[in-house]
């Protein structure tokens, strides 16, 4: 396996994030997960823990099915959320009506359960995570004077990105616009400003796969569902919008997870820029369509992924043999230029004394695939360490 110095490698990385004209972020589950909310796996037993017992039930039934139809021994809390909408929409939610032995109403509650127990799960760990480290983050990305639009696009469902930005008084952008009840408008997000307007310094937020305050409240006076964006929530009313990774949603209801996938397409294919990932395992197939195509399209698209662990690494191989504008970094292996290459450690020549910030000589590891790592590393080579301090109030 070839060998490549981690330096070197770093000193083009700075190079990109000082001359970029355009940097946007995705970032998965991991991001979460570093600041003590539950993983895929956690989440998913701690919901099927806390429903009632005929609930939960109704919940292993499902899960023993899909072990069954795929043939995988581990079901996810989104695999179970895939199956039970399915289930609602081929019963069209009827009690008399049911497949694979559950009823559309039941699949209904069902599907409104596990979402609200997903809100409080994640919601119990979420109040009591510091998020000095996302406050940081925001703190860099808006103090970034750069004459583009920042945005941000993320699968994940807690509102840590919301909190942090507000702590630190940063305006942000989510497609969601009225103060009563605010509700969702697609064209919002469709549409690309200028940074001399009024908003365009506001950092986008783009939660592609819903989020814990989104909820669907049904208008009586015209039997249409309303998607409305609430506040501070602390149990929810109506049916929560989160959107496991596989549904798919009708493209003439323009439901937010349809506009942010057009928005992620459209934002990837604008010239030149750097987009980096972080916490993404690339396992949502819709995502890795979009971002794919993209990188053959765009010719100037540069894309960094970090990732936790060396089998992610691996595992995005053929990606990157097939994608040279596709950068893999991991703990001890990295792709670049589609080859498979091993870190070595060399400042034999003292050519970067800050490396101790992206790397850990004691055991030998890359660091920046774990989250608050990254954070670090983009304050210290900010150079705006003590204004990103003072507006992150740490």
């Amino acid at each position: 396996m070839e060998e490549i110095n981690v330096i070197h490698q770093m000193n083009e990385i700075k190079k990109i994030l000082s001359y970029a004209k355009n940097i946007g972020f995705f970032f998965g589950a991991g991001t979460s997960c570093s600041f003590g909310l539950p993983n895929i796996t956690t989440l998913t037993s701690e919901v099927a823990d806390t429903l009632s017992d005929s609930l939960k039930a109704d919940f292993e039934k499902v899960r023993k099915g899909l072990v069954h139809l795929t043939g995988r021994t581990t079901i996810n809390i989104e695999d179970i959320l895939n199956h039970v909408r399915q289930i609602r929409d081929i019963t069209y939610e009827k009690a008399d009506s049911e497949y694979d032995g559950i009823t559309g109403s039941v699949a209904k509650e069902l599907d409104s359960e596990i979402c609200k127990r997903i809100f409080h799960v994640i919601m119990e760990k979420e109040n009591k995570a510091d998020i000095t480290d996302i406050q940081k983050f925001f703190a860099w990305y808006d103090t970034s004077y750069r004459d583009y639009v920042k945005e941000v696009f993320t699968t994940n469902y807690d509102m840590l990105f919301e909190k942090a930005m507000e702590a630190n008084y940063i305006p942000y952008f989510d497609g969601f616009v009225g103060s009563f009840e605010p509700f969702f408008w697609s064209e919002s997000v469709d549409r690309f400003v200028p940074c001399s307007d009024l908003t365009g310094s506001w950092i986008r937020l783009w939660k592609i796969h819903g989020s814990l305050n989104w909820e669907a409240e049904n208008d009586v006076s015209n039997e249409k569902t309303k998607i409305l964006r609430s506040g501070r929530v602390n149990d929810p009313k109506n049916e929560l919008l989160i959107y496991p990774s596989k549904v798919k949603y009708s493209l003439s209801r323009k439901l937010p997870f349809v506009a942010y996938f057009d928005r992620l397409r459209s934002y990837l294919l604008r010239g030149e820029q750097l987009f980096v990932f972080s916490g993404y395992s690339f396992c949502d197939q819709h995502i890795n369509e979009t971002v794919f195509y993209c990188l053959r399209q765009n010719a100037r698209l540069f894309s960094v992924v970090l990732c936790f662990s060396d089998e992610q690494v691996e595992y995005m191989q053929d990606f990157g043999k097939a994608y040279l504008n596709l950068c893999v970094l991991g703990p001890q292996k990295a792709i670049i230029n589609g080859k498979l290459c091993k870190w070595v450690f060399d400042n034999s020549d003292g050519e970067d004394s800050k490396s101790n910030y992206y790397w850990d000589e004691a055991s030998n590891v890359f660091l920046l695939g774990d989250y608050k790592k990254l954070i670090e590393f983009l304050v210290e080579n900010s150079g705006r360490r003590t204004i990103i301090e003072e507006m992150a109030h740490a």
